[in-house]
């Protein structure tokens, strides 16, 4: 993608990477060098570009010897291009976990921190035998990848061209960067795991509906008078508590029985991606425990989650942490009015102290505990309410391996940061724009109006230009006169010490389309 920008000190701008689908055959990016033009993508996605980029301010280890060094040497590299897309194969399924569950000392079915019976995820995980990926929900032969690192923050592409999905992820690591590496070492590869069960289990139950049985295990939904769909069974506690953020069935549906189906399968999905990052976690805090004696600053060590999946014309997230996905769109009165009031609407939650919901489920959770938020922290710790890793937070055992004052003092009910993710899926319309996904060290500088607004100004000036790399350099603008610098003085601070005017910044811009749009694929070098 094309388009000014102004970070030029070499190795700040750490990730940037576009992904662009024209409609034109006689595109000037076609006939740009900038571009290698790729094949056709199937017209049933909902997204016409993206671009990604991220820069640092933390210094931070370029990488860990967690799990024998295997993520850092055979994983990442696989899946590291900060600069461009690239084509893959499509590996098969587990083939990273393979490599993570070969280097433990007991199968993932023994993992400490998991359940042990056979019913278990883990158990699953490591004794079934896996659908094709060809017949799983991310069905590809071969996928295109982008993504890297930027300080503690990490980010992932996968796009699939044959079958026009998306699936983006950035992980905002604090504390170091080994839970944020260990996620895009193996995340994905989980989720696609999972998915590929869905379908295994979806197939199941069809034949437990056929026979006409009502079996544990069946998809039990209840319709109100509303038409809202209500599943209990299925869906996690958090997401139960959300419904609100869940497509509801259309009143105007013409039979019930398809509409049933397709939420049922959507609620599904997100089970998917809840049931991954759980059996991700238990992993990784295994691992910590196996090198905790050696690294013991590795209890500390977290990361906040947020996953972005297209799929077709649902839009599902994943977010734990103050990560955003914001979305652009019109909503349907102002769209079908012609008015041009864009609005942002924030798909995910913020899970901080601030938040005053977060802030009261804490406390609740910890009734007996009159220290469970110290000066705006969980025990004086941590601004987030929920993230990934963080043992010490969550494990009696890992606190205890740290010493003297980084030791949490009366830790009477642990867990105090949850792992349970907010989910949400929304439908694609026609008077949707745009989604901005970025880490938190983004909404440090704009409200997700003022981002949205920037995006949008930009997208009309500079069609073909790199909305991604604009909000960056926007906030380098805005940070540096906070802070009273040129943006070229403020630049040429080190990283370590330029933490103190902002944080790693990690975004990527979806420009959404469902006007049959999508036809031709090019990938940004």
């Amino acid at each position: 993608m094309r388009g000014g920008i102004m970070i030029k000190p070499e190795g700040e701008l750490k990730v940037s990477f576009g992904y662009q689908c024209n409609s034109n055959r006689d595109s000037s990016c076609e006939d740009s060098d900038e571009y290698e033009t790729l094949p056709e993508l199937r017209r049933n996605s909902s997204f016409s570009c993206l671009s990604g980029a991220a820069l640092s301010a933390n210094a931070t280890l370029a990488n860990t010897n967690i799990c024998n060094g295997l993520i850092g040497a055979e994983i990442l590299p696989s899946w590291d291009s900060p600069n461009s897309f690239r084509r893959v194969p499509s590996s098969p399924t587990l083939s990273r976990l393979d490599i993570l569950s070969s280097s433990l000392q007991s199968s993932l079915s023994n993992l400490s921190c998991s359940p042990s019976t056979p019913d278990s995820d883990s158990y699953l995980l490591k004794s079934m035998s896996p659908p094709s990926r060809s017949e799983g929900f991310l069905n590809a032969m071969e996928v295109q990848v982008a993504g890297g690192a930027a300080g503690e923050d990490r980010v992932q592409a996968v796009c699939s061209e044959e079958n026009g999905w998306l699936f983006c992820a950035i992980y905002d690591g604090f504390n170091g960067r080994d839970a944020a590496d260990f996620l895009a070492g193996t995340l994905y590869e989980t989720i696609v795991f999972y998915f590929n069960l869905l379908d295994w289990e979806s197939s199941q139950e069809s034949i437990k509906a056929s026979s006409g049985l009502d079996l544990d295990g069946s998809l039990p939904y209840i319709e109100d008078d509303s038409n809202t769909i209500n599943e209990e069974r299925f869906l996690p506690q958090i997401y139960r508590d959300r419904g609100s953020n869940v497509d509801n069935v259309s009143k105007n549906a013409p039979c019930a029985k398809p509409k049933i189906s397709t939420d049922s399968f959507r609620h599904g999905v997100l089970d998917s991606l809840q049931r991954a990052l759980s059996q991700a976690e238990n992993d990784f805090l295994y691992m910590v425990e196996q090198e905790m004696e050696d690294r013991p600053d590795l209890v500390s060590v977290g990361s906040c989650v947020l996953v972005v999946l297209l799929h077709g014309k649902d839009l599902y997230t994943l977010n734990l942490g103050d990560s955003r996905a914001v979305l652009a769109t019109y909503g349907d009165g102002d769209f079908m009015n012609g008015s041009e009031r864009l609005k942002a609407i924030q798909l995910t939650d913020s899970h901080t102290v601030d938040d005053e919901g977060e802030r009261m489920r804490v406390l609740c959770d910890h009734p007996d505990d009159p220290m469970t938020i110290v000066a705006g922290r969980v025990k004086g710790k941590l601004k987030v309410t929920r993230a990934f890793g963080v043992g010490y937070l969550k494990k009696k055992k890992l606190n205890d391996a740290l010493m003297g004052i980084l030791q949490v003092r009366n830790l009477l009910s642990p867990p105090y940061v949850s792992t349970q993710p907010s989910l949400n899926v929304h439908r694609i319309s026609k008077s949707d724009c745009f989604v901005v996904v970025g880490s938190d060290g983004l909404f440090d500088f704009f409200t997700n109006d003022e981002a949205v607004k920037l995006v949008h100004s930009y997208i009309l000036s500079n069609p073909s230009g790199d909305p991604a790399k604009f909000l960056l350099e926007q906030l380098v603008v805005r940070a540096a006169n906070c802070a009273g610098f040129s943006m070229e003085e403020l630049m040429n601070i080190p990283a370590g010490r330029r933490r103190k005017y902002h944080d790693d910044v990690t975004v990527i811009v979806i420009i959404l389309g469902t006007n049959q749009r999508t036809t031709k694929a090019s990938t940004c070098v």
